[in-house]
């Protein structure tokens, strides 16, 4: 696997070996040793998917406290655009975020560590998302901060018009506030 740098320190961008011919193509998505050697050790304990439609925006969530969540997410099939937000307290990158986009034809995936917010949009007419997670949720330890903050300025590339929101992801704060 290659790992790629974002200029935020824990955040990497991964890019797995893929081996493909005329009946696909194989990679592993996962593997602890190789992962442990470029990125450092992480132990996963919960794996999540979600399928969403064109539009959709989920986040910015994060876990608090002793729940913190470190993730590394992955489209399967469609694409986002994947944001994670800097909320360490004391880090010289506080507030400042990253988007890549993840498909199902490059594989890239982002490995999130704890303390940051993380949400994604749809950029395709459907997406099939999964993402790993080193600690289980816990509803009580949720966080979030509002898709639109105007001091962190995302650009979804969705017109705002077509965002589609949960009811509960249109009412977080924005950073400030935190």
């Amino acid at each position: 696997m290659n790992v790629i740098e974002t200029g935020i320190e824990g955040l990497v961008i991964i890019e797995p070996k893929v081996f493909g011919d005329e009946r696909g193509y194989f990679f592993e998505s996962f593997n602890e040793r190789e992962f442990t050697e470029k990125v450092g050790p992480v132990h996963f304990v919960q794996d999540n998917e979600s399928k969403s439609r064109y539009g959709v925006v989920r986040g910015l969530h994060f876990q608090k406290g002793e729940f913190a969540q470190a993730k590394l997410v992955r489209v399967v099939r469609g694409a986002v655009l994947d944001v994670a937000v800097d909320l360490r307290e004391g880090s010289p990158t506080y507030g400042r975020w990253h988007a890549e986009e993840l498909t199902g034809e490059n594989h890239r995936m982002m490995f999130i560590p704890r303390g940051f917010a993380h949400g994604f949009s749809v950029l395709s007419e459907e997406v099939l998302f999964q993402y790993k997670c080193d600690n289980l949720y816990c509803p009580s330890s949720e966080g979030a901060i509002a898709w639109n903050d105007p001091t962190l300025a995302i650009d979804w590339r969705i017109p705002k018009s077509e965002v589609i929101l949960s009811e509960k992801d249109k009412h977080h704060p924005f950073l400030y506030e935190q």
